[in-house]
Parts: C-alpha cells; sequence; structure tokens
C-alpha cells in the first residue's frame, strides 16, 4: 500500500489525505493534524461531467470510493478512533472551457495564454468522509483570479521548466513568479493558504459535531454553485 506517515502534533482522531498535493500536506500540516497520506490511483479523464462543479465533486468522491476500498477494514466503524479521510480535486475555468491537468507542452501553453489579462476561476471541491461512521461532509470554493498580461516568454520559461504546469489549469499560482501576474483575487478570504486552511477547518469540525453544511457561492453574483454567471462563459 503506498502510504506515507506524517507527524505534526497530536490530534484525537486520524486523519487521511487522499491526496498527492504538496500543497494539501502543508495545509493539513500547518492546522497540526497527525495525518497519513494515501493514493487513490483513479482514471480521472474516465470521470466527465459538463459543468465544473460537477466535475470536481464526482473526482473527490470517486477518490474517496477507491481508497475506501484500499483500506478494506482497516478504519471499520466500532474502532475507538474516529478515522477522517479528506479528498478533493479542482479544475480551472477560462472563457467557459473546462480547464485540467494539461496532457502536453502545448496544451499548457494554451491554457496559459487563455489566462493573459483575462480571468479564470479555480473550482474546487473538498470532501470528508468519516471511516467510522460513514457520513460525509463536502464543499466547494470558487475563487476568480484576475490576470495581468503574461509574456510570452514568461510563458516560454514556465513550459519548458514544467514542473509549474503540471497541475490543474497548467499554471501553479502560488508560485512566487507567477504571482506579480495576478492582478486581483475575488474570494472571501486569501485563496492561496488561509481560505483553504479554513475549508477544510470548517468541514473537519462539521464532520466532528455530525452538522449540517451549507453550500458555497459564486463569489461574483453571490448565487448557490449553479449560477447565471456561468464562470465568465
Amino acid at each position: 500500500m503506498d502510504m506515507a506517515s506524517v507527524a505534526t502534533n497530536p490530534s484525537l482522531f486520524k486523519v487521511i489525505l487522499g491526496s498527492s498535493s504538496p500543497a494539501r500536506r502543508e495545509i493539513l500540516a500547518d492546522m497540526g493534524y497527525e495525518f497519513t497520506v494515501m493514493s487513490a490511483g483513479i482514471d480521472e479523464k474516465a470521470i466527465r461531467k459538463d459543468k465544473p462543479e460537477e466535475l470536481v465533486k464526482a473526482l473527490a468522491e470517486a477518490k474517496a470510493e477507491a481508497i475506501k476500498l484500499k483500506l478494506h477494514g482497516d478504519c471499520a466503524p466500532g474502532r475507538d478512533q474516529t478515522a477522517l479521510l479528506i479528498t478533493s480535486d479542482q479544475v480551472m475555468v477560462s472563457k467557459g472551457m473546462i480547464r485540467e491537468r494539461p496532457r502536453s507542452a502545448e496544451e499548457a501553453r494554451e491554457f496559459i495564454k487563455g489566462y493573459s489579462g483575462d480571468r479564470a476561476f479555480a473550482v474546487n471541491f473538498v470532501l470528508v468522509s468519516n471511516l467510522s461512521t460513514g457520513a460525509t461532509r463536502g464543499g466547494w470554493d470558487i475563487p476568480e483570479i484576475k490576470f495581468q498580461h503574461i509574456p510570452d516568454d514568461f510563458i516560454d520559461k514556465v513550459v519548458n521548466q514544467g514542473d509549474m504546469t503540471c497541475v490543474a489549469g497548467g499554471l501553479k499560482l502560488t508560485h512566487p513568479s507567477v504571482l506579480p501576474f495576478i492582478k486581483e483575487l475575488v474570494s472571501n478570504c486569501s485563496y492561496f493558504v488561509s481560505h483553504k486552511k479554513k475549508e477544510h477547518t470548517v468541514l473537519i469540525l462539521q464532520m466532528q459535531n455530525n452538522s449540517e453544511f451549507g453550500p458555497l457561492f459564486c463569489p461574483l453574483c453571490n448565487f448557490l454553485i449553479d449560477c447565471p454567471c456561468r464562470y465568465g462563459g
């Protein structure tokens, strides 16, 4: 089983992070959780949805189900320690088109050129599953990112390096060299760090307290996820 333990401060429950994202690992570590990382190993391209918010939800749920199968009875109901599984997915939406992880350097170049001088939406879904009870809680976060003009020489450099394009949308937004090209973020909190910490914390607390979660809202029009602005499309 491909699992790696990451030790932080002790917690009252076991947390399994079903994501290979370094950013997700950093978030949970900074929050002080002890957690284990486990890969779902699913074929994400086999899961298709027309709407980005439905796609990220379906992928997060599929990752959770795949990891549950790998775990078998390791976290079955009745065990003393509560086990929480966190899975998530993200896509970018640019000009009304869903942008997942690019399949080639040329596709990454196309994605980034599309952001230049325009806006895009990072459509996220985080799912917390209580493996001890079977309960689940999930929520969306859809910040809008407005970009400055991104020059061709910078795009060429990023694409040639490769490590900054192997993410959803083809551009690692948290990289220091990218930040000067981000004109504005439209979100309730800082998208890159504090909002994601808040998102994870709220879902974990709701799971612990068995409370209902409320759907998050589009930052442009404050409608529910299926909003009329259609992410600028």
